[in-house]
């Protein structure tokens, strides 16, 4: 399996990581009523929650990237490397999220933005094999 198939892995659970912060470091986690108990948080817990939600808006588009180029047979060190450096660049999305950093947020989510389009620009055939 190519590593950029392992970082769709790792995309997929990286939600979870956020969520798990949201849930269990604060308040009794309310499992009767999920939704509800993250409504009421504030604060990085609040934080957490929506770098969770934000991180699961990203996956599709990135994962279709990751399984387009790949099937098209695009320069397997490009798909890697940008499959890699979008899973890097999420993490540091998250945490700049909880730190509530909005403005370099902002850039990271670009840049990881950045990461999932070229994956498509490789599956076209734009980004030279290597």
């Amino acid at each position: 399996m190519s590593t950029a198939y392992w970082c769709v892995l790792a995309a997929a659970l990286l939600p979870y990581a956020f969520t798990s912060l949201a849930k269990f470091s604060g308040p009794r986690y309310d499992n009767h009523a999920p939704r509800d108990f993250l409504d009421q948080l504030r604060g990085w817990r609040k934080r957490a929650h929506w770098a969770q939600l934000n991180s699961f808006e990203a996956f599709a588009p990135f994962a279709a990237g990751v399984i387009i180029a790949q099937q098209s047979l695009g320069p397997q060190p490009a798909v890697d490397a940008l499959a890699v450096a979008f899973v890097a660049l999420r993490v540091v999305y998250g945490a700049l999220y909880v730190l509530d950093r909005p403005s370099l947020r902002s850039v990271v989510w670009s840049l990881a933005l950045g990461c999932t389009i070229a994956l498509y620009l490789s599956a076209a055939g734009v980004l030279a094999h290597a």
